[in-house]
C-alpha cells in the first residue's frame, strides 16, 4: 500500500485503507476514546483508538494503517479509524519543548541548543520553508533570464578584500582561507557564461556580536556581463527579489499562512535615492561614508510613508568606502556605480557595476596600497577581455528574518555558526 501523506487524506475515499507515516504529535486520553495526532512533511491527520490504547511517546516516529473516515471535527474533514499503530524506532525522549502546542514559546539558546527538535514544530519550519520557496524563485527567475547556475571554490588564497577578516585554515601545510565571498570567480565567470549565479555559504570571521549578523550564511550571488551601467543591474535585482516573492506565493503558501505574515509588493521601479540624498533623509552628517542601521531604519520609514514600499534603493556611496572592484562615476569619481537595497529598513542587498579593465586594476590597486601578488590570478583575468559587467549579492537569512520580522536572524538559521557557537 502506498504512503498517503496527511494533506492528502482529505481525498481519501471513505472507508478507504490508507498507510500513514510520520511522528506522534500529541496523544489525548478521553473516556471513551484515545486520539493520536500524526505529523508529517505536510501537515497533521487524526487518528482514533479504542481507549487505553497504548501509545508511542510524542515525536516518535510511527506507522499508522486503518480506514479514512469522514468527521467534520477532524482536520480537513477525515480521520483515520480500525487504526494500528507500529513504530518505526526507538520511543523518542520528551523533547525540551511541547511541540503540539500551537506556538513555540521557548527562549532563543533553547531553540538553538535543541534545534534538530525545535525546527520539527510546524511554524518555526515555516520559516524555513519561506527561504526554501524563495530559492525556487531565485533560481527560476534567473534561469529563465539565460543565467546559468556555478559553484565557486569555498578554499581560496586570498581573502576578498584586503584587511578584512576570514577564517585560515592549514591546507596541505600552507595557509588558506575559507571564502568570503564568490565576487572574485563569479566576475572570471562573467568572461564564460555571460551571466551567472550561485547559492553557496560565505564565511565572515568578523567579531560582530548583533542580532543580524552570522559568521556563516547563505549567499545569493549574482553576475551579468555587457551592461551598460548599475541601473541595469538594478533592474535585474528588482526582478529577481520579485521572484523570490513570487516562489513564496506558489510554493511557500501554507508557510505564510502558518505564520500569519504579509508578503511584500515589489515595485516596478524600487524608490531609488543617490547616497547624499540618503543621508539628507536620515538626518546624517554629509560627510559621513556609509548608511548606520539607525540610518537604514530611517529610511525604510521614508520610503514606507513617502512610496508605500518595503524597499528603497541608495546608489552612489563614496568610491573610496567601497570594494576597490567597484566602478566610479565616470562623470565624478568621488561617487561610485554601488547600491543598496534596503528592505524594512535593514540593508539586504549590496551590489555595484565592477571595474573590468586591467589597467583600471592595476592603479586603483595602487591607489589603495593594496599589494599586486595576492590578487595576480584574479586580476590578470581582466587581461583577457571580461566585458562591463556588475553584480549583487542577497543574504538569505537577513532576508527570511525580515519576512517574518524576527528580531534575531539566528531565529531563522537552521544551525546558526556565530562568536559563541559552533554546535549543534
Amino acid at each position: 500500500m502506498r504512503r498517503t501523506l496527511a494533506s492528502a487524506l482529505p481525498a481519501a475515499t471513505p472507508g478507504e485503507e490508507v498507510r500513514l507515516q510520520g511522528w506522534v504529535h500529541r496523544r489525548r486520553e478521553l473516556a471513551r476514546v484515545t486520539f493520536l495526532v500524526l505529523r508529517d512533511r505536510s501537515g497533521l491527520a487524526q487518528v482514533v483508538l479504542p481507549a487505553g490504547t497504548a501509545l508511542p511517546p510524542e515525536e516518535t516516529p510511527v506507522e499508522v494503517t486503518g480506514l479514512a473516515t469522514a468527521n467534520d471535527q477532524a482536520p480537513g474533514g477525515v480521520e483515520v479509524t480500525e487504526a494500528t499503530v507500529v513504530a518505526l524506532s526507538d520511543d523518542a525522549e520528551t523533547p525540551a519543548v511541547e511541540l503540539w502546542r500551537p506556538s513555540l514559546d521557548a527562549s532563543l539558546p533553547t531553540l538553538l541548543d535543541h534545534a534538530a527538535t525545535t525546527w520539527r514544530h510546524p511554524v518555526q519550519r515555516a520559516k524555513w520553508e519561506l527561504a526554501a520557496a524563495s530559492l525556487r524563485g531565485f533560481r527560476e527567475t534567473l534561469d529563465a533570464d539565460g543565467f546559468t547556475e556555478v559553484h565557486s571554490p569555498k578554499l581560496v588564497e586570498q581573502a576578498t578584500e584586503s584587511g578584512a577578516n576570514v577564517f585560515t585554515v592549514d591546507y596541505f601545510g600552507r595557509p588558506a582561507y575559507l571564502a568570503q565571498s564568490p565576487q572574485f570567480y563569479k566576475q572570471q565567470l562573467v568572461g564564460v557564461f555571460e551571466r551567472v549565479y550561485e547559492v553557496g555559504p560565505v564565511f565572515r570571521a568578523e567579531p560582530h556580536d548583533t542580532v543580524r549578523h552570522l559568521a556563516e550564511y547563505l549567499s545569493l550571488d549574482v553576475e551579468l556581463g555587457f551592461v551598460e551601467d548599475h541601473r541595469e543591474v538594478m533592474a535585474c535585482l528588482r526582478d529577481v527579489v520579485a521572484g523570490m516573492v513570487d516562489g513564496i506565493r506558489r510554493y511557500g503558501a501554507s508557510a505564510v499562512e502558518r505564520l500569519g505574515i504579509e508578503l511584500p509588493v515589489v515595485p516596478e521601479p524600487i524608490p531609488l535615492l543617490h547616497f547624499r540624498d540618503a543621508l539628507s533623509i536620515a538626518g546624517a552628517p554629509a560627510d559621513e561614508p556609509d548608511l548606520s542601521p539607525a540610518h537604514e531604519r530611517a529610511l525604510g520609514e521614508w520610503a514606507m510613508a513617502e512610496h508605500g514600499s518595503d524597499f528603497v534603493l541608495v546608489e552612489g556611496y563614496p568610491t573610496a568606502n567601497r570594494a576597490f572592484y567597484s566602478h566610479p562615476d565616470p562623470q565624478d569619481p568621488h561617487w561610485s556605480r554601488a547600491f543598496d537595497l534596503i528592505f524594512r529598513g535593514i540593508e539586504l542587498v549590496s551590489g555595484a557595476q565592477r571595474l573590468h579593465r586591467y589597467d583600471d586594476y592595476v592603479r586603483t590597486l595602487e591607489q589603495r596600497g593594496y599589494p599586486y601578488e595576492p590578487y595576480a590570478t584574479y586580476v590578470e583575468a581582466f587581461r583577457r577581455g571580461i566585458p562591463p559587467h556588475g553584480g549583487f549579492a542577497i543574504g538569505l537569512e537577513r532576508w527570511v528574518a525580515r519576512l517574518v520580522e524576527a528580531p534575531n536572524i539566528r531565529e531563522v538559521t537552521l544551525f546558526p555558526r556565530d562568536l559563541h557557537r559552533l554546535a549543534p
